[in-house]
């Protein structure tokens, strides 16, 4: 778990400015920033093995991925974000996109190159996974970034070393961190307040049900995938699911996802299906190809395949909560 402490302040206070727009049917808000907070405090943490040194509440941050944005946003933190990356990738949800619409796009579909991310000279940058730094791909490093004088945080649950075994609930310590290098520590713990009765609830409603077997799997074309391990697992598990791909599976051994052939995964005969869409035209597809290839299976014939955001997966988002929810009431929508 990362681990955050406090070092004397070093620059004044930062007003935010008070953002008040409620999200319509679940409950989210866009936090106003209370008096008083956003002082500029310096703070240093552990995160994916680096330490990690703000001086003073970041002006110019960087969402990686709209998920990242989205969390920054509902932290009344709009005047503080200098661009947003991956941002057609995924739409911002309805009642935070207003916010947005002033800042930056960069990186389109895809994470932004290194040229592109330093052009808005971002003091921090927020990612979900260590894959928007991979040097290769022409992205900034995170070397590169610190050189010049960013702070880079990842989501816990991306962290290279957590990749396998991240857990849902690990978005409430980024949450904390994120909180504390802002100074909008109130506002975190609204959200993270919130977020804890959602997974309650759901626990409560699931409490008597008789588990369901679960495949979750990723369709691109034709090539199938099982999804096993990582944050994805832990989504299924507190969704009350039996799932069929476990992290103690050899084929999950050292990634969160492995190819599987169709005749593997008819061979399971699972009660349900869940997979994840970056828009409507790739879940008209998967939901084409499930059906057409396994047309005898209990998922299949009981109309049990569950669509999910690819957005709401990805560590470090608010969605890893949300889609628990909408995966158990598809599941077992007597117990809601």
């Amino acid at each position: 778990m990362t681990r955050v402490s406090r070092i004397p302040a070093r620059s004044a206070a930062i007003a935010n400015v008070a953002l008040a727009l409620l999200l319509a049917g679940c409950g989210s808000s866009v936090t106003p920033a209370s008096e008083g907070s956003g002082a500029a405090a310096a703070v240093t943490l552990e995160n994916c093995g680096r330490k990690v040194v703000v001086d003073g509440a970041p002006e110019a941050a960087v969402g990686m991925h709209p998920a990242q944005t989205e969390l920054l946003l509902r932290l009344g933190l709009a005047d503080r974000v200098a661009g947003q990356a991956q941002a057609r990738a995924q739409a911002l949800p309805e009642d935070v996109a207003p916010l947005a619409e002033d800042i930056p796009v960069i990186g389109g579909v895809t994470p932004p190159s290194r040229e592109d991310l330093l052009a808005v000279e971002p003091d921090f940058v927020y990612s979900p996974t260590t894959y928007e730094f991979t040097a290769e791909q022409g992205f900034a490093s995170i070397e590169q970034l610190e050189q010049a004088g960013v702070a880079v945080y990842v989501a816990n649950g991306g962290c290279k070393d957590r990749r396998m075994t991240g857990e849902v609930t690990d978005l409430f310590t980024d949450l904390e961190n994120i909180g504390e290098i802002f100074g909008v520590e109130d506002a975190a713990a609204e959200l993270i307040e919130k977020g804890r009765a959602d997974l309650d609830e759901v626990a409560k409603a699931l409490a008597d049900v008789d588990k369901l077997r679960v495949a979750q799997v990723y369709v691109d074309g034709t090539t199938l995938q099982a999804i096993g391990a990582g944050i994805e697992y832990d989504i299924l598990r507190l969704a009350g699911a039996d799932n069929v791909y476990a992290p103690d599976q050899p084929a999950f051994a050292k990634f969160f996802a492995a190819t599987i052939t169709p005749e593997s995964l008819a061979s399971e005969q699972p009660d349900a299906l869940v997979f994840s869409v970056y828009d409507e035209k790739h879940e008209a597809a998967t939901r084409k190809y499930l059906t057409t290839t396994f047309p005898d299976m209990p998922a299949v014939r009981d109309d049990r395949l569950i669509a999910v955001s690819s957005a709401d997966v990805f560590p470090g988002t608010l969605g890893n909560i949300s889609i628990v929810r909408q995966i158990a009431e598809q599941l077992y929508p007597d117990a809601f």
